[in-house]
């Protein structure tokens, strides 16, 4: 019989707005149901999450400054390993490998790269456990969008016999994973979860984020930014897909802004641009679907839950939670189910997903 093997996953998404682990126990050969253990978060600082957003479009000295903040997340994740082997009352030598996905500020898979922040090795170093990251490269490489990853841990996590499921990951980007009772897995970024939301109510108002969308609700949608937001080209294009900060930031936002608009009425155009590039995605994509489960941050946001049913009709929404792993904790235990591919030189990929030529094993491993 397998020995179960303890792995941590760590994830800090496109919100930028805390690092996230996870334990996971997971057998070896994967004949049996992951199981989630314990979880630990820290929040990114204000001046860090500030940095961040300065690193997505060039700038000067971007290169050091990358390296120099690289090595700052890498302290971090290591701390907050180090909270979730505390509260678990674990040594670092219970664990088998650390699944890091690091920080991205750059993904242009159609120029052949992406890029996620984190020095590995110092994070290998200061845990004293083997690190896994650097997962998406390997996908590119073989022609494919590097992203997203997540569905694969979703079907061994969540799939079904008995319904047609869709895991729903709402971050600062919106990807899906389909998941049908017959044939083959797909999923792919619908485009914008909350991150232009965060963006307008932090220049408006100050929050990092629009509490159960509450700011939303107050406004009214403006008809003519919504028709300019939904002409990018990205929302017609067919999966596989994937996108990030690169096509979905403040410059592009503004843009499109007309004059004297009312912030309310902004907010809740961007919410209700998120939710029909979310339908639209899935009644176009995904074919007859059962439920609709949310994660991610964006699960708690009950203004886009209540518009996403509204437009989805008889499609049964609920969370993950009804699953067994809360919202917040899912893209974190993805990322620990990733590690353990790679160290046991399994595939962590779909191609149906991310468009790759094959299967491929992901990650570079830093021994401890």
């Amino acid at each position: 019989m397998d020995t179960a093997e303890l792995y941590i996953g760590l994830m800090s998404g496109t919100s930028l707005d805390a690092v996230d682990a996870v334990l996971l126990e997971l057998p070896p050969s994967g004949n049996a149901s992951p199981r989630l253990g314990h979880h630990y978060s820290l929040p990114y600082s204000t001046s860090l999450r500030s940095e961040l957003l300065q690193l997505h479009k060039p700038s000067d000295n971007e290169l050091e400054r990358s390296l120099l903040i690289g090595n700052t997340l890498s302290r971090l994740y290591a701390e907050t390993v180090a909270g979730l082997l505390e509260s678990a009352a674990l040594p670092p030598s219970a664990i088998r490998a650390i699944g890091c996905h690091g920080q991205t500020i750059r993904h242009r898979p159609e120029l052949g790269y992406t890029l996620q922040l984190v020095n590995s090795a110092l994070l290998a170093e200061q845990c004293d456990i083997t690190v896994v990251a650097d997962f998406r490269s390997r996908d590119i490489a073989a022609g494919g969008q590097g992203a997203p990853l997540v569905p694969a841990f979703h079907h061994a996590m969540f799939g079904s016999t008995l319904e047609h499921r869709v895991i729903l990951n709402i971050g600062g980007i919106a990807n899906l994973s389909n998941l049908p009772l017959q044939g083959e897995v797909t999923g792919w970024d619908s485009g914008p979860g909350n991150m232009l939301m965060d963006a307008w109510i932090m220049q408006q108002q100050g929050l990092t984020y629009d509490q159960h969308g509450a700011w939303a609700e107050t406004g009214q949608i403006i008809p003519d930014l919504l028709a300019s937001l939904l002409a990018l080209p990205y929302f017609g294009a067919s999966p596989p897909k994937s996108c990030g900060r690169d096509q979905f930031h403040m410059d592009w936002l503004q843009q499109q802004l007309i004059p004297g608009s009312n912030p309310a009425d902004v907010q809740r155009t961007l919410l209700e641009l998120s939710a029909i590039s979310i339908t639209d995605a899935i009644t176009g994509y995904c074919g007859a679907v059962d439920a609709v489960y949310l994660c991610g941050g964006g699960a708690y946001n009950t203004a886009l839950a209540r518009r996403l049913q509204q437009l989805l009709g008889t499609v049964r929404i609920e969370t993950t939670a009804a699953l067994g792993i809360a919202p917040e904790w899912v893209e974190a235990a993805a990322f620990a189910w990733l590690a353990r591919q790679t160290m046991h030189r399994s595939t962590g990929n779909l191609p149906a997903v991310t468009g790759a030529r094959g299967p491929r094993v992901l990650g570079a491993i830093y021994y401890n």
